[in-house]
């Protein structure tokens, strides 16, 4: 039973593997559906969060996020929410590339990517500062009188974990957030509390290889 001073459990997962993820292209905005093990991997989250109370989805609007809840809706019988706040990172002019030749000839823009992601506006996209303004937004906006999944993006769920930490954007590689990894938040009010972060043990057996992807 939840501690009566806890509103609200909230589950920030990030989408299952993408072809793209498989294939090391930058997706942003551009739609790339689950891959095999995507779907696998959406059906094992829908397991290990049944039984947790979630009674409302709210999903990023691309393809990727709902079709990962989509698993989950159909066991709870709950609809999903669309909110474009939820919305991937523009990579800008990145997006559909791969990884290795963003690295060859974006030399420059990928190490300030990779070394201070916080300075950074994508060519033709945005920065990371606009999607934690993006996230600041859905948060203060969310009634937490219900658990709830967010289906959203790995960005978006980095900027979850370090608004919750207190905003600080210089910490934005240190976490690993798997595909269909979730972190778990009590919300109280506008104040949303850490309490798992990335929990990620459904995933054993059929975790995708991140070193492959385009981050």
């Amino acid at each position: 039973m939840h501690d009566q001073l806890v509103v609200a459990y909230v589950y920030v997962a990030r989408h299952g593997e993408t072809t793209w993820n498989a294939q090391g292209r930058y997706q942003g905005r551009q739609e790339s559906q689950l891959s095999e093990l995507g779907v696998r991997q959406a059906y094992a989250l829908a397991q290990a969060l049944v039984g947790r109370g979630v009674k409302r989805i709210i999903s990023s609007p691309l393809m990727r996020c709902a079709a990962t809840a989509a698993p989950c809706a159909q066991r709870l019988g709950i609809p999903i929410e669309l909110d474009e706040r939820l919305i991937e990172i523009a990579h800008g002019t990145w997006e559909g590339r791969y990884r290795d030749e963003i690295e060859r000839d974006d030399a420059a823009r990928y190490r300030s990517w990779r070394e201070d992601p916080a300075l950074l506006t994508f060519d033709g996209g945005e920065s990371v500062v606009n999607v934690l303004k993006r996230w600041r937004s859905f948060a203060a906006d969310f009634l937490a009188t219900e658990d709830a999944l967010i289906m959203t993006h790995d960005v978006v769920v980095r900027m979850a974990l370090i608004q919750s930490a207190g905003g600080e954007l210089q910490t934005f590689w240190q976490r690993r957030v798997a595909n269909c990894a979730f972190a778990v938040f009590d919300v109280r009010g506008h104040r949303w509390l850490l309490e798992q972060e990335c929990v990620s043990q459904h995933m054993s057996g059929i975790a995708a290889d991140a070193s492959r992807q385009a981050l």
